[in-house]
């Protein structure tokens, strides 16, 4: 036991050896966090480094695609201004309708452009990853008195409104999102579309669905779906007092 204990000690000692400690080491200090790097720490930096990504000095992006139940990361060095696809997990498990999120206990995964406002350590899900539903844009359109809130993606194989994606991919996904922060990251995006914003699949989404003020918002997510999928940058936006999503 004793051995056990000292190797799980180096391990910890080589992970927050090289680096400005703040952020990772108070993450190390959960037990769930630890777990995450000793399982998954090597395959992520394998991710990364396929693509020739610099782990020390990476941004990450995540958009996640709800009819596909697809949950994309992409990541770029830091003087760089391109994306590159890093790897895609699969939704354990899914709820709802096409749609945004609109009501506390709607059962639905929002719909937007949204940032990770959270790193949830002691999730009942193993590790979680805070969505900051509602956004501005959310505020004007849904329940005044209960939009709901406390959307994650997490592990396990459950959810009410959430993105689960099973323990062992958020354990990578945690590492990969806690290594971004520490090299000073402040802002990771987080995009959830209803599918795949494609000419095609917009078309069908418009056919399946009569409600034209949830064209004019599919509309909205499509030009930043169109930007991303043409440069592999994130353009620019800002929402507008009516709710609306405006691009540069």
């Amino acid at each position: 036991m004793k051995q056990i204990l000292l190797g799980f000690t180096i391990l910890l000692m080589s992970f927050t050896a090289d680096h400005d400690p703040n952020f990772k080491d108070q993450q190390l200090d959960y037990y769930t966090v630890f777990q995450a790097y000793r399982d998954k720490a090597e395959d992520a930096y394998a991710k990364l480094r396929a693509q020739n990504i610099n782990r020390f000095n990476c941004d990450i992006f995540i958009r996640a695609f709800k009819f596909e139940e697809d949950l994309e990361v992409w990541a770029k060095n830091k003087n760089e201004s391109k994306y590159r696809l890093i790897t895609t997990y699969k939704f354990c498990d899914n709820v709802g309708q096409l749609g945004p999120k609109r009501k506390e206990g709607d059962m639905q995964i929002p719909e937007g452009f949204y940032s990770l406002s959270k790193f949830n350590p002691s999730s009942n899900y193993f590790l979680s990853l805070q969505v900051d539903y509602p956004n501005a844009s959310d505020l004007v359109f849904a329940d005044r008195q209960n939009p709901g809130g406390m959307i994650f993606i997490h592990g396990g194989c459950s959810t009410v409104g959430c993105i689960p994606i099973t323990d062992e991919w958020i354990k990578e996904l945690y590492v990969l999102c806690v290594e971004a922060k520490t090299r000073d990251q402040e802002n990771i995006p987080i995009h959830i579309f209803p599918a795949r914003l494609t000419d095609t699949n917009f078309t069908m989404l418009r056919k399946q669905f009569s409600d034209t003020d949830l064209h004019d918002f599919w509309s909205q997510l499509k030009k930043g779906y169109d930007l991303f999928e043409h440069n592999k940058t994130l353009a620019p936006y800002r929402i507008s007092a009516q709710g609306e999503y405006i691009f540069q």
